[in-house]
């Protein structure tokens, strides 16, 4: 039997563990302690093994810090349930070695078919459907093979527009999948690569914003503002021209990118430009949202998403009676459930914050049972849904239903 402080394999001891995270996440030794609410020597003793991380109450405060689930550090120990972060962990590796990858095909090459082309491309479009259904597994093991099959397309083919899209599509399905899964630092990577790819193309440099706006936003350094900016210089340009005709999806990237610009400005704690951005979505909404309510690579658009924007800012902002009467408003309306699973369970997650504020750790145990019914990767995969979860349990006693999801998670009280 192995015990707490022992290891068996290549497994990482746990103090190592917490002090790669720490680092990968631009921590030093006295802020981190800080956030546990331990010493600065505490933190060191972990790190090198001098002292051992044995208690779960204690391990939940570390990983919560880190923004991971519990069962990150216990990589090795028993693990309940399917959600098996170690496979998730090998899935991200691959990815980041895609990532990684700088080689190009020689000049003078053949570029696919139009036929291979139209092959990938359906490839990449199944992707992007699996990820809005929530099937983040499923995406992580298809980006590797799509980020070089996409690079290859484009590198052989620059004069085909299909083929340009392809890496830019690709980049941003990983940044996002990324920074779901709490690697903010590469979702960041994939998004400056969406950038790059989009090579000066406005709609293409518009789309891969949006995924940089979000990874700036899952980093927590300070450069969200600079989100926000993105953001919204791209949008200023296309939504103060009422006079001229609109290209079909250009409302809803708009209004993606104000959506966006928002919720950056909330985390900075920019009030007025919160209100701004929101309200200029609103516009936007009101005006051509009916119209252009669906949703294409990661961006959908309409009333309901400024209104759940809404609550989320409010929430950010730190009134979280105003955030929950918008979600209650928002999740109301008929359009909520023609939302993509993944956008509604992973609102559904973010929305807990203000629960718990509010001391209605019912209501946002509730919020994460109904995200885990509809998109169940969102909560058995997301550092964010497991670190809400773990505030849930230590708020009081949980109903049934969210007892189970904490066992099949692998987060019960030992």
């Amino acid at each position: 039997m192995t015990g707490p402080g022992r290891r068996t394999g290549n497994e990482l001891p746990i103090g190592r563990r917490v002090a790669e995270l720490r680092i990968n996440r631009g921590m030093n030794q006295q802020v981190f302690a800080d956030r546990v609410g331990k010493s600065k020597s505490w933190v060191d003793k972990v790190e090198r093994g001098v002292r051992t991380l044995d208690r779960l109450s204690v391990i939940e405060t570390v990983a919560a810090a880190l923004g991971v689930a519990p069962t990150v550090l216990l990589a090795g120990k028993a693990q309940r349930g399917p959600a098996a972060d170690t496979d998730t962990g090998s899935a991200v590796e691959r990815v980041r070695e895609a990532l990684a990858r700088y080689d190009v095909p020689r000049l003078g090459s053949d570029g696919p078919p139009a036929s291979s082309l139209r092959q990938l491309d359906g490839q990449v479009g199944y992707a992007w459907t699996a990820y809005r259904n929530g099937h983040h597994a499923q995406v992580l093991r298809m980006l590797p093979d799509l980020l070089g099959d996409s690079r290859r397309a484009y590198h052989v083919q620059t004069d085909d527009p299909a083929a340009a899209d392809l890496p830019v599509r690709v980049y941003r399905l990983a940044a996002q999948v990324l920074a779901k899964l709490g690697e903010a630092d590469l979702a960041w990577l994939a998004a400056d690569r969406a950038m790059t790819a989009a090579a000066g193309d406005p709609r293409r440099a518009a789309l891969a914003a949006v995924s940089l706006a979000q990874a700036l936003r899952a980093l927590r350094r300070g450069r969200l503002a600079m989100a926000a900016a993105a953001a919204a210089t791209a949008a200023h340009r296309l939504d103060l021209a009422p006079a001229r005709a609109f290209l079909p999806e250009e409302p809803a990237l708009t209004g993606t990118l104000l959506t966006e610009a928002a919720l950056a400005a909330a985390a900075c704690g920019a009030a007025a430009a919160t209100a701004e951005f929101t309200e200029r979505a609103a516009h936007l909404a009101t005006a051509h949202g009916e119209r252009h309510h669906g949703d294409h690579d990661g961006i959908g658009f309409g009333t309901v998403t400024v209104e759940l924007a809404r609550a989320l800012t409010a929430m950010r902002l730190g009134d979280h009676h105003w955030a929950v009467t918008a979600h209650r408003r928002a999740t109301a309306d008929d359009a909520w459930r023609l939302l993509p699973a993944e956008h509604r369970a992973a609102h559904l997650i973010d929305i807990t914050r203000a629960h718990l504020d509010l001391g209605d750790h019912h209501a946002a145990g509730r919020a994460l049972v109904t995200a885990d019914g509809i998109a169940p990767a969102e909560t058995r995969l997301r550092p964010a849904a497991h670190a809400a979860l773990t505030a849930v349990l230590r708020a009081g006693p949980t109903a049934a239903d969210v007892a189970r999801l904490a066992a099949t998670i692998g987060l019960t009280r030992q």
